[in-house]
C-alpha cells in the first residue's frame, strides 16, 4: 500500500474508470497521486520489500512446519496473506540453481601430459615386451599386434597418443548394433545388408554421432564424458520443469475419483512440494559444506535427518491435503514415488540423448 496522498479526482489514470474508493476495481490500480518526492519513493520501496519480506517469511514458515496446508489455503481461496506459488517456486529454484551450479562447478578431466613426447628406445622395448605378453591372451589381439607393428617401425617417432588411437576397446558412447572405426565403415557396411535389415533412420543418426564423438575424443575419453555430464548438469531446471506437470498429472490418477480437486489444485500441491525439496536440498548442500569446513562427522546426521524428512514430509502432505485414511495414502504415496522415479529415468535418457546430439 502507497503512503502517498489519495487524488482527488476519480478516475483511474490507468484505464480510466471512476473509481469508488482508494483502488481501482477495475484494474487494481492504487488512485493516489503520480508524482512523489524522493523520500516517498524510499519509504515506498522500503513498506514493498518488508510487506514481501513478511509474506515470504509467513510463507516459509507455514511449508516447512505445516504439510499439505499451504496447498489447502490456497484451494480454498485464501491467498493474500501468502506469496503466489509460482514466484516462490522461480525464486526457490533460481537460488537452488545459483548455489548448485556454484558448488559442483565443472569436473575435473585427467588430461594427458606426456601424449606429444616421442618415446625413448628404452621405453619402445619396455612396451614391445609387455605387449609380447599380451598377445594370444586377449580377445584384442589385432589391436595390440597393431600396436607391436607402429613400435617395431623405427623409421618414425611413436608418442603415446598414436598408441591410444588403436584402442579398439576404449570408446565414449557406445555404438548400437556394433562396433565402428569410421563412418565411412559403417555406410559400407550398410550398403552390403539387404534394405530390410538396415539400421533406421534413428538408430543410424545415433551410430553416425557416436562414431563422430569417439574420434573426435579418442585420446581423451574423459572429455566427453564431461561434457556429456556438463550438459545434462545445465539441463536439470529443464528437466525439473518437464517432471512438475507430469508429477501433477500422477496426482490427478491417483485421486481421480476425488472430483473436487481439478489439476490445477494438484499442481499447486506439486509446487508446493518441489519447493519444498529445493530447500531441503539446500540443507543438505549445508551439512556437507559445515561437515568439509569444521571436519567434524556429527553433520552427516543432520543429512540424514534431512533426507528421511523427505518422504515423510510428503506423505504428512498427502494425507492434510486429501483427507484420506492413513493406509490409503500410504498406498499412493508408494505408488507417485515408483512411477515419479520411473518418470524421471525416463526423462534423463531423453535429455542424455539430447545432449549428445548438442556435441
Amino acid at each position: 500500500m502507497s503512503h502517498r496522498n489519495e487524488r482527488k479526482e476519480k478516475d483511474c489514470l490507468n484505464c480510466g474508470t471512476i473509481v469508488y474508493g482508494k483502488y481501482c476495481h477495475a484494474c487494481g490500480q492504487e488512485n493516489v497521486e503520480p508524482k512523489e518526492t524522493f523520500f516517498g519513493m524510499v519509504t515506498h520501496f522500503f513498506f514493498d520489500i518488508t510487506h514481501f519480506d513478511g509474506k515470504f517469511f509467513t510463507t516459509l514458515k507455514d511449508l516447512l512446519l505445516r504439510p499439505g496446508f499451504l496447498s489447502a489455503e490456497y484451494m480454498k481461496g485464501r491467498r493474500m496473506s501468502y506469496l503466489n506459488p509460482v514466484r516462490m517456486y522461480v525464486f526457490t529454484s533460481a537460488v537452488f540453481f545459483l548455489i548448485f551450479f556454484s558448488i559442483s562447478g565443472s569436473s575435473k578431466v585427467v588430461k594427458i601430459t606426456k601424449g606429444n613426447e616421442p618415446l625413448s628406445r628404452s621405453d619402445r622395448d619396455s612396451v614391445i615386451q609387455e605387449l609380447q605378453k599380451e598377445l594370444g591372451t586377449t580377445p584384442a589381439d589385432y589391436s595390440i599386434r597393431q600396436q607391436l607393428t607402429l613400435l617395431q617401425d623405427t623409421t618414425r617417432p611413436v608418442t603415446y597418443l598414436d598408441m591410444m588411437a588403436y584402442d579398439e576397446d576404449s570408446v565414449a558412447v557406445g555404438t548400437l548394433g556394433g562396433k565402428y572405426k569410421s563412418n565411412q565403415e559403417y555406410d559400407s557396411l550398410q550398403s552390403a545388408l539387404l534394405p530390410g535389415e538396415r539400421d533406421g533412420w534413428l538408430k543410424k543418426q545415433w551410430n553416425k554421432k557416436v562414431i563422430d564423438l569417439n574420434e573426435r575424443f579418442k585420446h581423451d575419453k574423459g572429455s566427453s564424458a564431461n561434457e556429456v555430464f556438463e550438459l545434462v548438469l545445465h539441463k536439470l531446471p529443464y528437466l525439473l520443469f518437464v517432471s512438475l506437470p507430469l508429477f501433477a498429472l500422477m496426482l490427478k490418477l491417483l485421486y481421480i475419483r476425488r472430483k473436487e480437486f481439478y489439476y490445477a489444485d494438484h499442481g499447486i500441491f506439486s509446487i508446493h512440494h518441489y519447493i519444498l525439496s529445493f530447500i531441503l536440498l539446500l540443507l543438505v548442500f549445508l551439512w556437507s559444506k559445515m561437515s568439509e569446513i569444521t571436519g567434524w562427522g556429527f553433520w552427516s546426521v543432520f543429512t540424514i535427518i534431512t533426507v528421511i524428512a523427505w518422504p515423510v514430509y510428503l506423505f504428512l502432505a498427502m494425507r492434510r491435503f486429501y483427507g484420506q485414511r492413513r493406509l490409503k495414502t500410504f498406498f499412493k504415496f508408494l505408488i507417485l514415488n515408483i512411477s515419479a522415479f520411473f518418470i524421471l529415468v525416463i526423462l534423463l535418457i531423453f535429455f542424455f540423448i539430447f545432449s549428445i546430439f548438442q556435441l
